[in-house]
């Protein structure tokens, strides 16, 4: 008899979550990724320009409290609290990223395309060979900084985030691997197969979350006794991609809102970040990301990805560099401590 897993969401708790003591005086530092393919280099060489710039090369994630991440944001996320600095997840990014997002020629990149059309166009194992060298067979409770990875659910078609265990209440994600978490968050569906989870079908978080800077402010003010405005957050984005509703569109049809994917994921983003603002001010917010663009580096264009993007991530740091390290890099993270299980 094949066995079925229950929905996770009947486990979730039915009463006020106690919240744990966090001292008034002290901001709580979220740094938060979207999910965005190869094009997450550029979140990973902004934080490899901070570091070498303002801590002395220094591992950025120990500036941070807790880090949310989706898809490629997930697997920056995951690298950070696993002791990694932002200069070795960029180097990866740029030199291995092409095993797996294998450049080719324009015809191959139309066959390819039209291969998305019936099925992944990209095969796991190159992903999951790059996470089993980085994390062997690390847990995620294991993490060095508390964790928000959103993924989705299929069978149920729920939204799923994997927490570690920062408060008594997170108990079902401790002894899950580092390596399936990444995997399951960037399982995007049209360049990945979904990814089996004991029973459970899981694909990329960007479905429902790909800016998952709310998944980590309700976290926070979930968990811990604090007040909203001594959150502070850094948020990264992978790059805008412009979306208008011009005439043709306003007419509906597939074949005008082919690319409706995209424009939901935009749409989340904005809207995502303008809660957050609201929520804790938008002076405790610094958001970076490429300016909107015509021409967006598609997700898997590795090659141009690799070309622009630490270019594009130099500038922005010499433009907010200085205010992200006033806010920030004053003192490094209490080290994180898991509740026991």
């Amino acid at each position: 008899m094949t066995y079925v897993p229950p929905r996770r969401s009947d486990g979730t708790k039915q009463t006020h979550r106690e919240a744990m003591p966090w001292p008034k005086n002290k901001p709580l530092r979220i740094l938060a990724i979207d999910g965005g393919g190869i094009c997450g280099i550029l979140p990973a060489s902004v934080l490899a320009e901070l570091e070498a710039r303002y801590l002395q090369g220094k591992p950025i994630g120990d500036y941070f409290d807790m880090i949310a991440g989706t898809s490629t944001g997930g697997i920056i996320a995951l690298a950070l609290s696993h002791g990694l600095k932002a200069s070795e997840i960029r180097d990866v990014y740029v030199e291995r990223g092409g095993n797996i997002f294998p450049p080719s020629s324009p015809l191959g990149r139309l066959w390819r395309n039209l291969r998305r059309l019936q099925r992944y166009p990209y095969e796991r194992e190159p992903l999951q060979n790059e996470l089993l060298r980085i994390f062997g067979d690390t847990a995620f409770g294991e993490a060095r900084t508390r964790l928000c990875i959103p993924s989705f659910e299929g069978r149920y078609g729920e939204p799923w985030i994997y927490k570690t265990p920062h408060h008594p209440d997170y108990k079902r994600d401790r002894y899950a691997s580092m390596v399936n978490v990444g995997l399951a968050t960037a399982a995007a569906p049209t360049f990945f197969a979904a990814v089996p989870n004991n029973g459970y079908v899981m694909v990329d978080g960007g479905l429902w979350a790909n800016n998952p800077i709310m998944n980590a402010i309700v976290d926070a003010l979930a968990c811990f006794e604090i007040e909203r405005r001594q959150i502070r957050i850094l948020s990264l984005g992978c790059g805008e991609t412009s979306f208008k509703v011009d005439d043709k569109k306003a007419k509906g049809g597939l074949f005008r809102w082919w690319n409706v994917y995209w424009a939901a994921m935009r749409a989340q983003s904005h809207n995502a970040l303008g809660q957050a603002y609201l929520l804790v001010g938008k002076d405790q917010i610094i958001r970076l990301d490429a300016p909107e663009s015509d021409n967006p580096i598609d997700l898997d264009d590795y090659i141009r990805a690799k070309m622009e993007l630490p270019l594009m991530a130099r500038s922005l740091v010499e433009a907010g560099g200085e205010t992200i390290s006033q806010k920030f890099f004053d003192c490094p993270a209490d080290r994180f401590t898991p509740c026991p299980p």
